[in-house]
């Protein structure tokens, strides 16, 4: 038995026209569209060095040394936005622990547009990302207080 073998069909060119989407599907279609990554994270990177060592070339392989230096790189980035997310977590609890502790003290305030003012921190709101104190009937962002005064011994 004698295998012949297949003889290559050349592919001619199509041309596609793009049609618009219209009706329910548009939206369907509106929404399919990926938005881009702007910055890498480890899954980008995992995927790269996956993609790295499926398209390596078998008769020389990726160099070892290489491989650990790129997976030490993974582990060192991954530990930094582990310790980057536990910073801004502990930034937020020391503003939160600070604005709570000026209950009952006097404060001195300057807002953004430049108003200046003193009175006594009634109560502490969390809400936004940065915790305001209520002195009077004015909410003051907690990075707009200047300065504190200890209520008096009593």
């Amino acid at each position: 038995m004698t295998i012949q073998p297949i003889a290559s069909q050349p592919i001619a060119p199509q041309s596609v026209t793009p049609q618009p989407v219209s009706g329910a599907g548009a939206t369907a279609a509106a929404s399919a569209v990926r938005t881009p990554v702007q910055s890498m994270d480890a899954n980008v990177f995992m995927t790269l060095l996956v993609a790295q060592m499926k398209n390596q070339n078998p008769s020389a392989p990726m160099d070892t040394n290489q491989m650990m230096s790129q997976t030490i790189q993974l582990s060192m980035m991954e530990k930094t936005t582990e310790m980057t997310a536990n910073n801004k977590e502990a930034f937020s609890l020391q503003m939160r622990s600070a604005a709570a502790q000026l209950i009952g003290h006097t404060v001195d305030y300057t807002l953004a547009d430049g108003t200046t003012g003193t009175g006594l921190a009634g109560s502490v709101s969390y809400a936004g990302a940065v915790p305001t104190v209520k002195v009077g009937d004015l909410s003051v962002p907690l990075d707009s207080i200047t300065g504190l005064t200890a209520p008096a011994a009593s």
